[in-house]
């Protein structure tokens, strides 16, 4: 794709219509790939992208045909390394915007630092392409709203890689919960504890040769280049993460709502905290306690990354009170409680049978063209991810926010002001 024709699609993007369409339960057949293989593009493949391109990799109804990053020697090691394993020659990009009019590619996988998610998600629908795209589903809340919209209006398969929805024992858990063993359930608790590391950034350098930094920063502020930002201390950062809310947060706060059937979004927020222990370069705070407020439920979220003390023995995970028990869910198993605090039940898994059966799920979805059969669409992967920025913003104002869930704002004009932000020239984010 030529400069010119870039600059073209971001101006057919931004003069596509306002429209909204009901969630449909299945979108044309005419859709669905017409070739054996599902042909996927790989978008950003340095860490955790590379894990999960390796799970699309091991389906034998999948074919990895592209692989895009902005650094030139990482792709090129990628590309080598399946070419070793699966004898396919992959063809290298560094433009993601190449691939978007390329008729050969059914779907996107991107795992891009967060400031790029929503952008490559609403791109990939615009242009007719399936997405698999990495937590959070946005960098803020107004990216996220444009993603379901481009998802809706254009009849796309989107999951958002909060892959414990995909997990057999968190089906388990809420059937239980649902079953009544709980009795009424008012409250839930989800949690992140641990030791992070200080975040020291570098002097600011040039881009090494191969690195395309005008691309990697994309949407966000123009700003020198810093190998240690672009190394993945990027997630600490206002402009390109979202904190540890955003990276670890999410799954936990997610799957917390699901076991209480909170489907929507919370009608306040609030949250207390700050960067309290570390004294360091990074700019989200390190200790945060954040309420979400429902008409008859509340779901707090606990995050403390300079504490080696576990909630109930786990570094991560959520609890669901009933008036009869209660259920403590992590990232491998659940366990029921009565009333006594005696052991009811216990269900176990493994996280990497719980990351294939996700990208399985997706890509089945893809065959039937059938956004029901997703366990994590958009729609529901922004409503956590929207919770996290949520949670952000009550810190960032220090204010109790109330949410109007039509318009996706805030009753408070500097809450607002956190909602959306200005995109960069030549990445502005489109209006679906």
């Amino acid at each position: 794709m030529t400069a010119a024709s870039r600059r073209q699609f971001v101006r057919n993007s931004l003069a596509v219509g306002v429209g909204w369409s009901a969630v449909t339960e299945g979108l044309s057949p005419a859709a669905a790939p017409a070739n054996t293989q599902i042909r996927v593009a790989c978008i950003g493949v340095r860490g955790r992208g590379n894990s999960v391109m390796q799970s699309f990799l091991a389906e034998p109804d999948c074919v990895v045909t592209h692989i895009c990053d902005v650094n030139r020697s990482v792709r090129e090691q990628r590309a080598a390394e399946v070419l070793e394993k699966t004898s396919n020659k992959t063809k290298l990009v560094n433009d993601y915007r190449e691939l978007l009019d390329n008729p050969n590619i059914d779907a996107l996988m991107i795992a891009t630092p967060d400031h790029w998610h929503a952008l490559q998600t609403i791109h990939g629908c615009l242009a007719g392409k399936d997405v698999y795209v990495e937590k959070p589903a946005s960098h803020n809340i107004l990216e996220g709203k444009v993603a379901v919209a481009a998802a809706r209006k254009h009849q796309r398969i989107v999951q958002v890689g909060t892959q414990m929805r995909s997990a057999k024992i968190l089906a388990e858990a809420r059937d239980y919960i649902r079953g009544g063993a709980l009795g009424q359930v008012v409250y839930g608790k989800a949690w992140e504890t641990d030791r992070n590391g200080a975040v020291k950034l570098a002097p600011n350098s040039d881009p090494p040769d191969g690195f395309d930094y005008h691309l990697w920063q994309g949407p966000a502020p123009e700003r020198p280049f810093n190998p240690t930002i672009v190394g993945g201390h990027w997630r600490w950062l206002f402009d390109y993460g979202t904190g540890d809310l955003g990276n670890d947060g999410v799954h936990r706060i997610d799957y917390c709502r699901y076991l209480m059937g909170l489907d929507t979004m919370p009608q306040s927020v609030s949250c207390s905290g700050g960067k309290f222990f570390f004294e360091d370069d990074q700019q989200w705070p390190d200790t945060m306690l954040i309420s979400y407020d429902y008409p008859r439920h509340v779901l707090q979220y606990e995050m403390r990354l300079w504490s080696r003390p576990r909630l109930f023995q786990l570094t991560e995970g959520a609890a669901v009170y009933g008036e009869n028990g209660w259920l403590l869910m992590s990232n491998t198993n659940w366990k029921a409680y009565d009333a006594a605090g005696k052991l009811v039940t216990q269900v176990d898994s493994s996280q990497g049978e719980i990351q294939q059966a996700h990208i399985r799920n997706f890509l089945d979805a893809v065959r039937s063209r059938k956004t029901a059969d997703l366990t994590q669409e958009i729609s529901s992967g922004h409503v956590s991810s929207a919770m996290c920025h949520m949670g952000n913003i009550a810190w960032r104002t220090g204010k109790k926010l109330h949410f109007d869930s039509q318009t996706e704002t805030f009753d408070d004009p500097q809450a607002n002001q956190f909602v959306g932000r200005e995109h960069r020239k030549e990445f502005e984010l489109p209006t679906v």
